[in-house]
């Protein structure tokens, strides 16, 4: 298994490891009701969003269980994260996640830094699969993976309990070979 060493830039993206100086940002993003709604995370106290952003850094390749993010610059603005959490070391699979402030919504940015973080999965990382799992409500997130050419594996019907109800949850997943050749098109 290899590694990743960012940044890593797109046509109108930078991709870059998160920073201190990022905590602010990272905080308003993580206070934004849009931006929860869908996620497991509800509004965090001072001391839980410490926690939260710690965690949240790139050390090259992410430990069995562990999430390694990256900052999206647009710019020069901080506009959300995306990152990777090493689901199975021996069958090569990843999960991918992204999370990204409202205000940059319908341009595409979002699409195309999971883009690029999905090839450098395969790439990079010799990843066989990348899945990604969301809730079923969350039609944007959807409409991203389809647009990835990722393909609806499941939906699971009321199978966790987030925020006090039970939601559906629908994974997404695309394979090396099939990911280089949505490259090639």
């Amino acid at each position: 298994m290899g590694s990743l060493a960012p940044p890593l830039r797109t046509r109108r993206l930078l991709l870059r490891a998160i920073a201190t100086s990022d905590v602010d940002d990272h905080a308003a993003l993580f206070a934004d009701p849009d931006v929860l709604r869908y996620l497991y995370e509800a509004e965090m106290t001072t001391e839980e969003m410490a926690v939260h952003f710690t965690r949240r850094h790139w050390r090259g390749h992410p430990g069995p269980g562990e999430w390694c993010n990256l900052a999206v610059e647009y710019e020069g603005v901080f506009i959300g994260e995306v990152g990777l959490g090493l689901v199975n070391e021996t069958h090569r699979s990843y999960e991918i996640g992204y999370v990204f402030s409202p205000r940059f919504r319908g341009m595409g940015l979002a699409t195309e830094a999971t883009r690029a973080l999905v090839d450098a999965a395969f790439r990079d990382l010799g990843a066989h699969r990348v899945v990604a799992r969301l809730d079923a409500r969350n039609t944007a997130s959807r409409h991203l993976l389809e647009r990835l050419s990722f393909r609806r594996e499941a939906h699971f019907v009321r199978n966790e309990f987030v925020k006090g109800e039970w939601t559906d949850e629908l994974v997404y997943a695309v394979l090396d070979d099939e990911w280089s050749s949505t490259l090639s098109r």
